[in-house]
């Protein structure tokens, strides 16, 4: 892989709204340059919707192919400008579009502060989560540490009835989506904190979607805090150094894993 092309991949990982905003503006230039070269030896002209829906379909595929997750390239790179130009034509007023950045801030605020994405845990995870859980037996409790809107959470809360489930979320909108899901479900609580002001000796599993960034100091915190016995599961991410005990492959669109490590009576 060339030097260039892991630069913006590790960009990704770590500052993913950076490299998804490069890339939409990478692809405005190099269309407008393209279509203005055509234009010097043609009279043909792109639609304003033709060239939108051109625009975020390059976006998409190289925000893909550079490793961004589907909220990136699907709503943002994608959908943003065929959006845009579709709603110019519409009696919309003009502050709609800053309702729509400050939504998308908001359901992403963690990637500035934390470098934590929102991720979400898809279908084949949230299955193979579960069938670890089933080992645990009935009785456990479970802190999802950064659980965004709370599909997975609630999901096992469903699944698990007489286990205790907590969401722990500082983005403020999949905050307030989890905190209204989970309205009513005894076993599932969601709380806005910070996942390292979260203490992690009352909890059985301990499971994170998060990003490379943070997994050192996250091991740090596990291997202070959490019981012995106790389980730490992440979606994809290693711990630099820290061989899991177990690793489930998961045969999706992005070559996710859980990893597993089984806190140890003495520590480390």
């Amino acid at each position: 892989m060339a030097p260039s092309l892991r630069a913006l991949r590790r960009l990704g990982e770590r500052y993913p709204a950076l490299l998804a905003l490069l890339i939409q503006l990478s692809v405005t230039l190099a269309l407008a340059a393209t279509i203005h070269a055509m234009a010097q030896v043609s009279t043909w002209r792109p639609s304003w919707l033709a060239a939108g829906l051109l625009h975020g379909l390059l976006a998409a595929s190289l925000a893909r192919w550079l490793g961004l997750s589907r909220w990136w390239w699907w709503w943002l790179n994608l959908a943003f400008v065929p959006a845009l130009l579709l709603a110019s034509g519409a009696p919309l007023p003009s502050w709609l579009f800053l309702v729509g950045f400050v939504l998308l801030l908001l359901l992403n605020w963690n990637s500035f502060g934390e470098r934590v994405p929102l991720y979400l845990t898809g279908a084949g995870s949230r299955r193979e989560l579960a069938s670890l859980l089933e080992q645990r037996g009935a009785h456990f409790s479970f802190v999802d540490l950064g659980c965004g809107p709370a599909g997975t959470l609630l999901w096992l809360a469903r699944r698990f009835p007489q286990a205790q489930f907590v969401g722990v979320e500082t983005a403020p909108l999949p905050y307030v989506i989890a905190r209204l899901r989970c309205l009513g479900r005894r076993n599932c609580r969601i709380r806005y904190e910070n996942l390292w002001h979260t203490e992690l000796s009352g909890f059985d599993v301990a499971y994170c979607f998060l990003s490379p960034a943070p997994m050192a100091r996250l091991w740090a915190k596990v291997d202070a805090e959490l019981p012995a016995g106790a389980w730490l599961v992440s979606n994809s991410f290693d711990i630099p150094g820290v061989a899991p005990q177990r690793v489930i492959e998961l045969d999706d669109w992005r070559a996710s894993r859980l990893l597993v490590w089984e806190k140890s009576g003495a520590g480390g």
